[in-house]
């Protein structure tokens, strides 16, 4: 049968030459548009086919209405996940379109089966629109977060294991209900501690990173507690509540620093999205661990090698996964690495080099930092001339900065008009000041063993004036610039994250 000649515009003559990849699209095209019809009655015994130059005219946007010489009518076209889509429709003999007569033809060829496996397990892990629609630290903190629950679910069977093999040795003379409410009485004693910890209230805000390495830290410790049930079973009771306790309160830190975390992460208004992905990545590590648990079990291995190997496993994911999460907001540990870059470098380091640099092992509870924002007057001053001595000096500032030799400690007291950015200048003038006198001491306080030599060589009540003056004409020439770097480098500076004290100095 002789090809049916179609018309052809006056623009499309002059794009009548394609290439003969072009031609083996259309080809491609043309047949698949034919099996979608084959099914249906046609207007005529001719398939429809196109021209390249049609092809060429629609690539430029001057895409006839309808196929001419054709049944076949272009409608739209739609693009889903990178692959597209034409749609058409038939026409009528006056030519209108049937009603209900919309068909989709796919211009890719069908993904093969392993293309199609991995996309319906991304659609599970990863957020929708990645790598675009997180941030770069994202793919490092779920990489260790996955290990960190592999290893802790693996855990979670010798620990179950050993918890219920205690409690068959302790019942040899214990009824059912004895039994019963021994279990009972241990997690109850885990939710008391859930809730005393929980007071902890903002701490899980400005010491995310610490509270939640800490967390992980009492995780471990209970589980080892629990395994201790299977060497005196007969404490099983006061050792499982020790043990509830402890991970209770490991899992009151990790659900409480989980959304500011994810948060971080996300880019724009995707945190559900990112949270339910982490969610699950967790979940599926923490199968496979037990699992693999399962089946080593039955092995009878050792308890304390596999806990030995299972628990470092745990602990070094745990560490990593932490120090992978890049935070944009300056808490304590955070400011004081960019205040002692800045002093050094005269610069303020980038995110990613403040985040890494952080100190995760510094528990907030034990208070160590040689920086006190808000104290009380009586632990700043222990006698009326230093003080008298040094207030004329902040006469125009909402706070005053001293230091403390006996303590070897820097004091920044806050004023009662004190506002948000008084409180950040107090603090990066107590660093400040706390750098001229380590200098001044030839980094003696490198060493806490150090600590006499230190308070020995460091300014007293007499000599603390000239330091002090020193460090508020560096602030007075500085404290600017550091703000203005800090903003450059997509730092987010707040006072509530820097925890100042309650205590404010008032008027007389």
């Amino acid at each position: 049968m002789a090809p049916i000649k179609l018309k052809q515009s006056p623009n499309s003559a002059a794009n009548s030459v394609a290439s003969s990849t072009e031609a083996r699209i259309l080809v491609r095209e043309t047949l698949r548009i034919s099996a979608n019809l084959a099914s249906a009655p046609p207007a005529d015994s001719v398939s429809p086919t196109f021209s390249l130059a049609e092809s060429q005219a629609r690539k430029l946007g001057i895409v006839e209405n309808q196929f001419i010489d054709s049944s076949l009518r272009l409608i739209c076209c739609e693009e889903i996940d990178g692959r597209r889509w034409n749609y058409v429709a038939d026409n009528e003999p006056s030519g209108r379109s049937k009603n209900g007569s919309i068909r989709a033809v796919c211009l890719q060829t069908p993904q093969a089966p392993f293309e199609e496996m991995m996309s319906f397990i991304r659609s599970y892990v990863v957020p929708e629109g990645f790598p675009d629609s997180v941030t770069p630290s994202y793919v490092p903190y779920m990489t260790w977060r996955a290990l960190k629950h592999f290893f802790g679910g693996a855990m979670g069977v010798f620990t179950t294991q050993t918890l219920l093999s205690s409690v068959g040795v302790a019942r040899n003379k214990a009824t059912p209900g004895a039994i019963a409410i021994n279990w009972i009485l241990k997690d109850g004693a885990g939710r008391v501690g859930k809730m005393i910890f929980a007071r902890q209230g903002k701490k899980f805000d400005y010491d995310l990173k610490q509270l939640r390495f800490a967390g992980d830290l009492l995780m471990e410790l209970g589980a080892g507690v629990e395994l201790a049930t299977a060497a005196a079973p007969h404490l099983f009771l006061p050792l499982a509540c020790a043990a509830n306790v402890a991970k209770n309160v490991g899992a009151v830190t990790s659900t409480s620093t989980r959304t500011p975390i994810y948060k971080a992460f996300a880019k724009g208004e995707n945190i559900g999205d990112v949270t339910a992905k982490g969610e699950c990545v967790g979940n599926i590590a923490d199968l496979l661990g037990t699992g693999l648990s399962i089946t080593i079990s039955k092995r009878n291995p050792s308890l304390v090698a596999t806990f030995g190997l299972l628990s470092c496993g745990y602990v070094f994911s745990s560490y990593q996964e932490v120090r992978s999460v890049v935070l944009h907001t300056l808490n304590r540990a955070r400011f004081n690495v960019a205040v002692e870059s800045f002093l050094k470098t005269g610069r303020v380091p980038s995110l990613q080099k403040g985040n890494l640099n952080e100190r995760i092992l510094s528990f907030p509870w034990l208070k160590e930092s040689p920086v006190v924002l808000g104290p009380r007057f009586k632990d700043a001053f222990q006698d009326a001339g230093s003080y008298l001595a040094i207030e004329p000096m902040f006469d125009r500032e909402k706070y005053i900065v001293t230091y403390n030799h006996t303590k070897g400690k820097v004091y920044a007291l806050l004023k009662d008009q004190a506002k948000s950015d008084d409180i950040l200048k107090a603090a990066f003038h107590a660093h400040v000041l706390l750098h001229f006198i380590r200098s001044s001491s030839g980094g003696k306080n490198s060493s806490r063993k150090q600590g006499d030599a230190f308070s020995n060589s460091v300014p007293t009540t007499t000599n603390l004036e000239a330091p002090i003056a020193a460090s508020c004409k560096m602030v007075s020439a500085s404290y600017e610039i550091f703000k203005s770097q800090a903003s450059e480098q997509g730092w987010v500076m707040a006072e509530s994250l820097l925890n100042p004290g309650r205590a404010r100095l008032c008027h007389r």
